[in-house]
Protein backbone atom coordinates (compact mmCIF):
# COMPACT_ATOMS: atom_id res chain seq x y z
CA UNK A 1 0.00 0.00 0.00
CA UNK A 2 3.15 2.68 0.91
CA UNK A 3 4.29 1.46 -2.78
CA UNK A 4 1.42 2.57 -3.94
CA UNK A 5 1.01 6.06 -2.62
CA UNK A 6 4.70 6.73 -3.40
CA UNK A 7 4.04 6.05 -6.91
CA UNK A 8 1.08 8.30 -6.87
CA UNK A 9 2.86 10.76 -5.53
CA UNK A 10 5.91 10.46 -7.67
CA UNK A 11 3.12 10.48 -10.81
CA UNK A 12 1.31 13.60 -9.50
CA UNK A 13 4.75 15.57 -8.62
CA UNK A 14 5.91 14.80 -12.51
CA UNK A 15 2.84 15.89 -14.02
CA UNK A 16 2.98 19.10 -11.72
CA UNK A 17 6.75 19.42 -13.22
CA UNK A 18 5.33 19.43 -16.58
CA UNK A 19 2.15 21.64 -15.92
CA UNK A 20 5.28 24.38 -14.77
CA UNK A 21 7.26 23.79 -18.32
CA UNK A 22 4.02 24.06 -19.90
CA UNK A 23 3.14 27.33 -18.30
CA UNK A 24 6.59 29.04 -18.24
CA UNK A 25 6.94 31.72 -20.42
CA UNK A 26 9.17 30.97 -23.82
CA UNK A 27 12.79 32.02 -23.79
CA UNK A 28 15.54 31.98 -26.58
CA UNK A 29 17.32 28.35 -27.25
CA UNK A 30 21.13 28.90 -26.50
CA UNK A 31 23.21 28.20 -28.75
CA UNK A 32 23.77 24.67 -29.37
CA UNK A 33 20.62 23.53 -28.01
CA UNK A 34 17.40 22.62 -30.33
CA UNK A 35 15.45 25.65 -31.18
CA UNK A 36 11.45 25.96 -31.53
CA UNK A 37 9.41 25.97 -34.72
CA UNK A 38 9.98 28.44 -37.25
CA UNK A 39 7.73 32.04 -37.11
CA UNK A 40 4.86 31.16 -39.30
CA UNK A 41 3.70 34.26 -41.55
CA UNK A 42 -0.05 34.77 -42.59
CA UNK A 43 -2.82 37.00 -43.27
CA UNK A 44 -5.49 36.20 -41.43
CA UNK A 45 -8.41 39.08 -43.11
CA UNK A 46 -7.86 40.73 -46.17
CA UNK A 47 -10.56 42.97 -47.51
CA UNK A 48 -10.93 44.94 -50.61
CA UNK A 49 -13.02 47.66 -52.22
CA UNK A 50 -13.58 47.63 -55.66
CA UNK A 51 -15.43 51.08 -56.66
CA UNK A 52 -15.57 52.29 -60.33
CA UNK A 53 -16.69 55.56 -61.12
CA UNK A 54 -18.26 57.05 -64.16
CA UNK A 55 -14.33 57.97 -65.62
CA UNK A 56 -14.09 54.22 -66.05
CA UNK A 57 -11.21 54.09 -63.30
CA UNK A 58 -11.06 51.74 -60.76
CA UNK A 59 -10.62 52.85 -57.15
CA UNK A 60 -9.14 50.48 -55.32
CA UNK A 61 -9.13 50.23 -50.97
CA UNK A 62 -7.18 47.48 -49.49
CA UNK A 63 -6.95 46.78 -45.57
CA UNK A 64 -4.44 44.06 -44.91
CA UNK A 65 -3.94 42.56 -41.48
CA UNK A 66 -0.85 41.04 -41.56
CA UNK A 67 0.60 38.50 -39.05
CA UNK A 68 4.31 38.57 -38.64
CA UNK A 69 4.19 36.28 -36.05
CA UNK A 70 7.43 36.63 -33.65
CA UNK A 71 10.01 36.84 -36.81
CA UNK A 72 9.26 40.30 -37.58
CA UNK A 73 9.82 42.62 -41.33
CA UNK A 74 9.85 45.62 -42.46
CA UNK A 75 6.73 45.77 -43.72
CA UNK A 76 4.83 44.36 -46.51
CA UNK A 77 4.97 44.47 -50.50
CA UNK A 78 1.76 43.86 -52.85
CA UNK A 79 2.16 43.63 -56.63
CA UNK A 80 -0.32 45.26 -59.09
CA UNK A 81 -0.33 44.21 -62.12
CA UNK A 82 0.41 47.22 -64.73
CA UNK A 83 0.90 45.29 -68.02
CA UNK A 84 -1.31 41.97 -69.27
CA UNK A 85 0.09 40.38 -72.14
CA UNK A 86 0.36 43.71 -74.56
CA UNK A 87 -2.59 45.34 -72.26
CA UNK A 88 -1.14 48.34 -70.43
CA UNK A 89 -2.88 49.87 -67.19
CA UNK A 90 -2.02 53.09 -65.42
CA UNK A 91 -1.17 52.52 -61.91
CA UNK A 92 -1.63 55.86 -59.90
CA UNK A 93 -2.28 58.04 -56.63
CA UNK A 94 -0.75 55.49 -54.62
CA UNK A 95 -0.67 56.15 -50.70
CA UNK A 96 -0.33 53.84 -47.65
CA UNK A 97 -1.28 53.94 -43.94
CA UNK A 98 -1.76 51.49 -40.65
CA UNK A 99 -4.22 52.07 -37.84
CA UNK A 100 -1.95 49.67 -35.78
CA UNK A 101 1.01 52.29 -35.70
CA UNK A 102 3.28 50.18 -38.00
CA UNK A 103 5.48 52.68 -40.76
CA UNK A 104 3.74 53.02 -43.39
CA UNK A 105 5.78 54.64 -46.23
CA UNK A 106 4.46 53.76 -49.79
CA UNK A 107 7.15 53.93 -52.10
CA UNK A 108 6.56 52.03 -55.73
CA UNK A 109 8.75 50.51 -57.65
CA UNK A 110 7.83 49.22 -61.74
CA UNK A 111 9.18 45.86 -62.62
CA UNK A 112 8.37 43.66 -65.65
CA UNK A 113 4.50 43.19 -65.55
CA UNK A 114 3.61 44.92 -62.37
CA UNK A 115 4.25 47.53 -59.84
CA UNK A 116 5.85 47.00 -56.61
CA UNK A 117 3.98 48.65 -53.60
CA UNK A 118 6.39 48.54 -50.67
CA UNK A 119 4.64 49.96 -47.55
CA UNK A 120 6.94 50.32 -44.42
CA UNK A 121 10.61 51.53 -43.08
CA UNK A 122 13.95 49.63 -44.11
CA UNK A 123 15.14 50.48 -40.65
CA UNK A 124 11.84 49.50 -38.61
CA UNK A 125 11.19 46.15 -38.01
CA UNK A 126 7.50 45.53 -36.88
CA UNK A 127 6.04 42.09 -35.06
CA UNK A 128 2.80 40.31 -34.24
CA UNK A 129 -0.48 41.03 -36.46
CA UNK A 130 -0.45 44.88 -37.95
CA UNK A 131 -3.41 46.22 -40.32
CA UNK A 132 -2.52 47.70 -43.11
CA UNK A 133 -4.48 50.29 -45.75
CA UNK A 134 -3.21 50.74 -49.47
CA UNK A 135 -5.34 52.49 -51.58
CA UNK A 136 -4.53 53.40 -55.67
CA UNK A 137 -6.11 53.95 -58.73
CA UNK A 138 -6.24 52.14 -62.48
CA UNK A 139 -6.75 53.23 -65.29
CA UNK A 140 -7.59 51.83 -68.70
CA UNK A 141 -8.84 48.48 -66.49
CA UNK A 142 -12.26 48.02 -68.49
CA UNK A 143 -12.57 46.19 -71.59
CA UNK A 144 -15.21 48.16 -74.40
CA UNK A 145 -17.52 45.16 -75.77
CA UNK A 146 -19.92 44.85 -78.21
CA UNK A 147 -22.96 44.60 -76.08
CA UNK A 148 -20.88 46.08 -72.90
CA UNK A 149 -18.42 46.98 -70.87
CA UNK A 150 -16.15 44.78 -68.77
CA UNK A 151 -14.20 44.60 -65.80
CA UNK A 152 -12.00 41.32 -64.94
CA UNK A 153 -9.74 41.89 -62.29
CA UNK A 154 -7.38 40.20 -59.28
CA UNK A 155 -8.51 42.03 -56.09
CA UNK A 156 -6.45 40.47 -53.95
CA UNK A 157 -3.17 38.95 -56.38
CA UNK A 158 -1.06 36.25 -56.75
CA UNK A 159 2.49 37.05 -55.30
CA UNK A 160 1.38 36.83 -51.64
CA UNK A 161 3.84 33.49 -50.67
CA UNK A 162 1.28 33.38 -47.02
CA UNK A 163 -1.93 32.07 -46.20
CA UNK A 164 -5.00 34.22 -46.40
CA UNK A 165 -7.39 33.54 -43.62
CA UNK A 166 -10.68 35.51 -45.07
CA UNK A 167 -10.68 37.32 -47.89
CA UNK A 168 -13.97 39.96 -49.09
CA UNK A 169 -14.14 41.98 -52.03
CA UNK A 170 -16.73 44.33 -51.97
CA UNK A 171 -17.94 45.72 -55.97
CA UNK A 172 -19.30 49.10 -55.75
CA UNK A 173 -20.68 49.69 -59.50
CA UNK A 174 -22.14 53.06 -61.21
CA UNK A 175 -25.20 51.61 -62.19
CA UNK A 176 -27.81 49.39 -60.21
CA UNK A 177 -27.75 45.73 -60.15
CA UNK A 178 -24.26 45.09 -62.01
CA UNK A 179 -23.89 41.48 -63.53
CA UNK A 180 -20.92 40.59 -61.58
CA UNK A 181 -18.55 37.29 -60.55
CA UNK A 182 -16.05 35.83 -58.48
CA UNK A 183 -13.75 32.97 -58.84
CA UNK A 184 -11.38 31.86 -56.46
CA UNK A 185 -7.93 30.29 -56.91
CA UNK A 186 -4.30 29.55 -58.81
CA UNK A 187 -3.81 31.06 -61.66
CA UNK A 188 -3.70 28.18 -63.93
CA UNK A 189 -7.07 27.09 -62.63
CA UNK A 190 -8.93 29.92 -62.75
CA UNK A 191 -11.73 29.11 -65.11
CA UNK A 192 -12.50 25.81 -63.32
CA UNK A 193 -11.48 27.31 -59.83
CA UNK A 194 -13.73 27.78 -56.83
CA UNK A 195 -17.11 30.48 -57.17
CA UNK A 196 -17.11 32.45 -54.25
CA UNK A 197 -19.90 33.31 -51.75
CA UNK A 198 -21.38 36.67 -52.14
CA UNK A 199 -24.30 38.42 -51.61
CA UNK A 200 -25.98 42.28 -52.78
CA UNK A 201 -25.34 44.89 -50.20
CA UNK A 202 -28.14 47.59 -51.68
CA UNK A 203 -28.62 48.50 -55.51
CA UNK A 204 -25.57 49.15 -55.88
CA UNK A 205 -22.58 47.04 -54.41
CA UNK A 206 -21.78 43.17 -54.05
CA UNK A 207 -19.51 41.20 -51.82
CA UNK A 208 -17.83 38.35 -52.71
CA UNK A 209 -15.79 36.46 -49.24
CA UNK A 210 -13.64 33.41 -49.54
CA UNK A 211 -11.98 31.30 -47.23
CA UNK A 212 -8.39 29.42 -47.10
CA UNK A 213 -6.63 31.32 -49.53
CA UNK A 214 -3.67 29.42 -49.85
CA UNK A 215 -0.13 31.32 -50.58
CA UNK A 216 -0.29 32.30 -54.62
CA UNK A 217 -4.34 31.81 -55.10
CA UNK A 218 -6.43 35.04 -55.80
CA UNK A 219 -9.85 36.06 -56.44
CA UNK A 220 -10.43 37.22 -59.68
CA UNK A 221 -13.86 39.30 -60.07
CA UNK A 222 -15.50 39.62 -63.48
CA UNK A 223 -17.88 42.36 -63.80
CA UNK A 224 -20.23 43.59 -67.29
CA UNK A 225 -21.94 46.86 -67.07
CA UNK A 226 -24.73 48.32 -69.55
CA UNK A 227 -23.07 50.00 -72.89
CA UNK A 228 -22.76 54.04 -71.96
CA UNK A 229 -23.27 53.20 -68.18
CA UNK A 230 -19.50 54.53 -67.95
CA UNK A 231 -16.86 56.35 -69.96
CA UNK A 232 -14.67 54.02 -71.43
CA UNK A 233 -11.17 55.30 -73.09
CA UNK A 234 -10.11 52.67 -76.20
CA UNK A 235 -7.36 50.36 -74.19
CA UNK A 236 -3.55 51.45 -74.54
CA UNK A 237 -1.33 48.36 -75.95
CA UNK A 238 2.45 48.44 -75.98
CA UNK A 239 4.35 46.76 -78.68
CA UNK A 240 5.13 43.02 -77.95
CA UNK A 241 8.72 42.26 -76.44
CA UNK A 242 9.57 40.86 -79.78
CA UNK A 243 8.72 41.60 -82.98
CA UNK A 244 10.89 40.03 -85.36
CA UNK A 245 9.49 39.61 -88.80
CA UNK A 246 11.06 36.91 -91.60
CA UNK A 247 13.18 39.73 -92.61
CA UNK A 248 15.34 39.96 -89.31
CA UNK A 249 15.14 36.22 -89.33
CA UNK A 250 17.04 36.18 -92.79
CA UNK A 251 19.73 38.78 -92.34
CA UNK A 252 20.54 36.54 -88.44
CA UNK A 253 20.81 33.60 -90.86
CA UNK A 254 22.97 35.24 -93.37
CA UNK A 255 25.29 36.38 -90.86
CA UNK A 256 25.79 33.34 -89.31
CA UNK A 257 26.58 31.71 -92.71
CA UNK A 258 28.89 35.07 -93.75
CA UNK A 259 31.04 33.62 -89.83
CA UNK A 260 30.44 29.87 -91.15
CA UNK A 261 32.43 30.91 -94.36
CA UNK A 262 35.14 33.31 -92.85
CA UNK A 263 35.77 30.10 -90.27
CA UNK A 264 36.25 27.98 -93.50
CA UNK A 265 38.60 30.81 -95.14
CA UNK A 266 40.96 30.87 -92.40
CA UNK A 267 41.04 26.71 -92.01
CA UNK A 268 42.57 27.09 -96.02
CA UNK A 269 44.62 29.96 -94.67
CA UNK A 270 42.81 32.09 -97.20
CA UNK A 271 43.26 36.29 -96.30
CA UNK A 272 40.99 37.90 -93.51
CA UNK A 273 38.88 40.82 -93.37
CA UNK A 274 41.57 43.95 -91.25
CA UNK A 275 40.82 44.13 -87.45
CA UNK A 276 39.51 47.12 -87.92
CA UNK A 277 36.78 45.33 -90.19
CA UNK A 278 35.41 43.42 -87.42
CA UNK A 279 35.26 46.34 -84.52
CA UNK A 280 33.37 48.92 -86.47
CA UNK A 281 31.14 45.94 -87.04
CA UNK A 282 30.35 45.15 -83.27
CA UNK A 283 30.31 48.86 -82.87
CA UNK A 284 27.87 49.62 -85.77
CA UNK A 285 25.84 46.64 -84.33
CA UNK A 286 25.80 47.92 -80.88
CA UNK A 287 24.39 51.18 -81.96
CA UNK A 288 21.96 49.57 -84.04
CA UNK A 289 20.21 47.61 -81.10
CA UNK A 290 20.90 50.44 -78.49
CA UNK A 291 18.36 52.72 -80.94
CA UNK A 292 15.92 49.71 -81.77
CA UNK A 293 16.02 49.44 -77.52
CA UNK A 294 15.40 53.08 -76.66
CA UNK A 295 13.02 53.53 -79.48
CA UNK A 296 10.57 52.30 -76.85
CA UNK A 297 12.06 52.75 -73.30
CA UNK A 298 12.89 56.79 -73.61
CA UNK A 299 8.75 57.44 -73.28
CA UNK A 300 7.85 54.06 -71.35
CA UNK A 301 10.22 53.23 -68.98
CA UNK A 302 13.00 50.29 -68.96
CA UNK A 303 10.28 47.89 -68.70
CA UNK A 304 8.73 49.15 -71.68
CA UNK A 305 11.35 47.92 -74.07
CA UNK A 306 10.06 45.55 -77.37
CA UNK A 307 13.13 44.49 -79.56
CA UNK A 308 12.36 43.83 -83.62
CA UNK A 309 14.16 43.63 -86.63
CA UNK A 310 16.56 46.55 -86.39
CA UNK A 311 17.85 45.32 -83.06
CA UNK A 312 17.93 41.56 -84.54
CA UNK A 313 20.10 43.01 -87.43
CA UNK A 314 21.93 44.87 -85.14
CA UNK A 315 22.90 41.76 -82.77
CA UNK A 316 23.92 39.96 -86.44
CA UNK A 317 26.08 42.62 -87.24
CA UNK A 318 27.64 42.56 -83.83
CA UNK A 319 27.84 38.40 -83.98
CA UNK A 320 29.78 38.57 -87.75
CA UNK A 321 32.36 41.60 -86.04
CA UNK A 322 32.99 39.63 -83.46
CA UNK A 323 33.20 36.00 -85.46
CA UNK A 324 35.77 38.26 -87.51
CA UNK A 325 37.87 39.03 -84.65
CA UNK A 326 37.92 35.66 -83.16
CA UNK A 327 39.28 34.60 -86.65
CA UNK A 328 42.28 36.67 -86.76
CA UNK A 329 42.91 36.10 -83.13
CA UNK A 330 43.38 32.17 -84.22
CA UNK A 331 44.79 32.69 -87.06
CA UNK A 332 47.95 34.86 -84.95
CA UNK A 333 47.86 32.08 -82.35
CA UNK A 334 48.57 29.53 -85.39
CA UNK A 335 51.11 31.55 -86.98
CA UNK A 336 52.83 32.12 -83.70
CA UNK A 337 52.84 28.35 -82.15
CA UNK A 338 55.20 27.40 -85.18
CA UNK A 339 58.83 27.85 -84.43
CA UNK A 340 61.20 26.22 -86.47
CA UNK A 341 63.78 23.68 -84.88
CA UNK A 342 67.62 24.06 -86.29
CA UNK A 343 69.38 21.03 -87.11
CA UNK A 344 72.22 20.75 -84.58
CA UNK A 345 73.63 17.29 -85.20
Amino acid sequence: MGASLRGAAAAVGATAVLAAVAAAPARAAPVGEERGPEPVESIPAYDVVLAIDEDAALHVRETITYDFDQGGEHGIARRVPYRRGNRLFEIRDVRASSSTGAPARARTLRLFNHVRITVGERGRRVTGRQAYVIEYAVDGALTPRRDGDELVWDAVGTGWGVPIGEAAVRLEAPVPRPSASCTAGAPGVRVAGTACLHYRDGPYAIEFTQRGLRPGEGMVIRVRLPKGAVRVPPPRYAPPRWRSTWAGTVALAVVFGSVGLVAWRCGRGRPLPRSRTGNALVTCGALVALADFAEDVVPGGPWAFSLGDPALAGLATMVAGAGFGYARRARRGEDGAYVPVGDYS
